[in-house]
């Protein structure tokens, strides 16, 4: 979901910036209003990181990544995950990739429009946790990102060939696929060790509920 950069124009690197700020500056209040989201939110910032590292290669106009984007909102909830990726992507600039830091609103937003979707349309009346309901988050989110991609890409000087882009968007039908046996297995160990106190503190209400766990006065 990487944009390499020299792709898009500075002026609309600058209408990308604007969007970005005035996306994360709104849900800057909810993200203060309870110091646990704070934790969860360098929790899900570290999680994105390492899954990121683990696995990217290059796929036409733009970079294939493992994002864990679904186990990670599933454990953390939506504004951790929502500032985690934005954290996740500046840690990568500053320590790996210093030449990405100049699309970080672009990248950033690739991640983030396809979760507020996601969220606001499905994720937050999530029920219940499934194999079922995984390939559908899945299948969602990475519906948006890949969708984000072309639009940047549109944007592109010269634009990018909807041939380019289609390859990089059919990779992503491999973490369709592999990234809820990774969600499973994550969510099977907080089940697993429901009963820590320091767990209850990282993992959200709603995925407490969705898991059927103890409420953490309970636990």
């Amino acid at each position: 979901m990487h944009i390499e950069p020299g792709i898009i124009a500075p002026a609309k690197l600058t209408f990308a910036a604007v969007t970005a700020s005035a996306v994360y500056l709104g849900y800057l209040p909810s993200l203060f209003r309870r110091p646990t989201l704070l934790l969860r939110t360098a929790l899900a910032a570290i999680f994105f990181s390492l899954f990121m590292q683990a696995f990217h290669m290059q796929v036409g106009p733009s970079e294939l990544h493992f994002i864990g984007a679904i186990p990670i909102y599933l454990s953390f909830g939506f504004v951790p995950t929502l500032f985690g990726f934005a954290l996740g992507l500046l840690l990568q600039g500053v320590l790996f990739e210093p030449q990405d830091l100049v699309h970080l609103a672009v990248n950033s937003l690739s991640l983030a429009v396809p979760l507020m979707a996601m969220h606001y349309s499905v994720g937050r009346h999530l029920k219940r946790v499934s194999l079922t309901t995984l390939l559908k988050l899945d299948a969602m989110y990475y519906s948006g990102v890949t969708l984000m991609v072309g639009f940047w890409l549109a944007l592109a000087q010269p634009e990018t060939s909807f041939l380019a882009w289609s390859q990089f968007a059919s990779s992503y039908l491999v973490l369709v696929l592999l990234e809820p046996i990774c969600s499973l297995a994550i969510l099977w160990g907080i089940r697993r060790f429901s009963g820590s106190k320091w767990l209850a503190l990282c993992i959200s209400d709603q995925s407490r509920s969705a898991l059927s766990l103890p409420s953490r006065a309970d636990v």
